[in-house]
């Protein structure tokens, strides 16, 4: 019986003393991760899985396929699919928010919460486009696409980017 309550009161004890250093550590994984979509974000080197489409009208819709939204320097590679009311397209539908092109009026800024808050346009030969990116400090993201001639969308999925390596250097 003695056993049995020393055991427990060391197990607590040991519970006690590595509870403090775990805290600490997920907090300094939490800045590192802070850290780096920031250095990304800021050098225009973003790339947004997305996972969820939330048309204008009707239900949202779980997407089984690798979308995503990519910025590199002055460029967009926008990979999205879109569902809403098309008020003008070219025959047989376009290419919709599937394009490469170059980035013009592109804007960022910081909320007090470490959000960043893109805003850029561009235009592909069929229309023209506005996207707003928020992305979290956790890596969450929401992107919205504003086309001239197609009703709204957004999207919600998550920053990608290579996590700190805990492997020494050698």
């Amino acid at each position: 019986m003695k056993a049995t309550r020393l055991f427990i009161c060391m197990f607590t004890l040991l519970l006690i003393g590595i509870s403090p250093m775990s805290g600490q550590t997920k907090k300094q994984k939490k800045e590192e991760t802070q850290k780096a979509i920031r250095e990304l974000v800021e050098a225009q080197k973003i790339k947004v899985e997305v996972n969820t489409a939330y048309p204008m009208r009707g239900s949202s819709k779980n997407l089984t396929t690798n979308y995503s939204v990519e910025i590199r320097n002055d460029s967009v590679f926008s990979y999205l699919p879109y569902f809403g009311i098309a008020y003008s397209v070219p025959y047989g539908g376009g290419k919709g928010l599937i394009f490469n092109e170059r980035i013009t009026e592109y804007k960022l800024t910081f909320d007090k919460k470490g959000t960043a808050n893109i805003r850029f346009k561009t235009r592909t030969d069929e229309d023209s486009f506005v996207y707003s990116l928020s992305i979290s400090t956790s890596g969450w993201a929401d992107v919205n696409v504003t086309p001239t001639n197609r009703q709204a969308i957004w999207f919600r999925g998550s920053f990608i980017y290579d996590k700190p390596s805990k492997k020494p250097a050698k």
